[in-house]
């Protein structure tokens, strides 16, 4: 056991240190630069680049090899499993039954759309998949956790995260402007369209503060917010269809039936888990006063932010470690028709969100 500790103690200590400054020059990004709450670009994104920076200018000794393998397999689920406690279902109480139809029609548009990009440009289906469900739900978040899935390679992985994050920075700053001429101003309908057509969490924010800055409009981010959140939540369900779509598409090319479990693989089952304990406790706190009996409310938003937090450095370390095991040459053989889905699937969720807006509004 001392042996195997000592093996993958290196790796994993390299991995945290490039975590560690991913999630810093995020936190500088918002903070010194774009005066934000939370950066637009992700820390796993950030981590990503810092780890092919130093994976492809220098040569990474063996002694670190084990380390970045545990990263990659055991880290990454951890931090997925913890991603859970974020999704509060309490939040679909929140929006209301009028985001609910909209959310659940630009998801499943969002995932047709991508597979029908997909065939049409020949992309291959692991990273098709990626982008899809990074474009439905929450960008880098839900392609980390869906990349084990389907058994995505490191390459997939990074492309994917890469095309996310670009299309989602242009629709931050685009979108409120946009927004606020095609809804005249209309706060209700202006929330939902950021928080249902940009892909990252910290996207939305950062469209929703840029929106409330400009037109004085808090109620829009609050919207935008909760809406985003709700997207969130259907990690639950996407993440397994979206396995079952991969496998069941890929059968014969990969020469074998997928069990259940490689399906709806079992750290899914602990992201689930861990979203009931956030729902139960703050429907006890709602009724009761005390978190699962326990816990004040100070004391439950303190477990929360911490499981969040191991949550964040966990994926950034398992990203790092794809950086770093991730060659250059590697990602250029993937050519540029990915890219070409991303943008159309960034564009096509724009105009789904917009017409399904137009809709509820008719009738409302």
């Amino acid at each position: 056991m001392r042996l195997s500790i000592y093996k993958v103690f290196p790796g994993i200590i390299l991995s945290f240190i490039i975590a560690y400054s991913g999630i810093y020059l995020s936190s500088f990004i918002a903070n010194e630069l774009l005066n934000l709450s939370k950066s637009p670009i992700s820390p796993i994104m950030i981590s990503i680049i810092i780890g092919l920076l130093i994976g492809n200018i220098f040569k990474i000794p063996s002694i670190f090899s084990e380390g970045i393998k545990f990263s990659l397999k055991f880290i990454l689920r951890l931090g997925i499993i913890c991603l859970g406690i974020r999704l509060g279902l309490l939040d679909i109480l929140k929006l209301g039954v009028i985001g609910i139809p909209l959310i659940i029609a630009c998801i499943i548009f969002s995932i047709l759309l991508v597979n029908y990009f997909c065939k049409f440009l020949n992309v291959p289906s692991k990273i098709g998949s990626l982008i899809a469900v990074g474009t439905s739900i929450c960008g880098a978040s839900a392609i980390v956790a869906t990349s084990p899935a389907i058994n995505a390679n490191k390459e997939d992985v990074t492309y994917a995260i890469a095309n996310i994050t670009i299309f989602g920075l242009i629709a931050m700053f685009i979108y409120p402007f946009l927004g606020h001429y095609l809804f005249k101003g209309d706060e209700l309908s202006i929330g939902l369209f950021l928080g249902t057509s940009i892909h990252e969490t910290a996207q939305v924010a950062g469209a929703g503060l840029i929106y409330s800055e400009q037109f004085s409009s808090p109620i829009t981010m609050d919207i935008a917010t909760v809406t985003k959140l709700v997207r969130n939540i259907s990690m639950i369900i996407v993440i397994p269809f979206i396995s079952y779509l991969y496998f069941k598409n890929n059968i014969d090319t990969e020469n074998k039936k997928p069990s259940i479990l490689s399906m709806f693989p079992l750290f899914i089952i602990g992201f689930i888990i861990m979203g009931l304990i956030r729902t139960i406790g703050d429907y006890s706190f709602q009724s009761y006063n005390l978190a699962f009996g326990l816990f004040m409310i100070d004391q439950w938003v303190s477990i929360i932010n911490f499981i969040k937090l191991l949550a964040e450095y966990s994926l950034a370390i398992a990203m790092a470690a794809v950086g770093i095991s991730t060659n250059f040459a590697s990602l250029r053989s993937l050519g540029i028709r990915p890219f070409y889905v991303g943008f159309s699937a960034a564009i096509s969720v724009g105009f789904v969100s917009y017409v399904g807006i137009i809709i509820l509004n008719y009738f409302i």
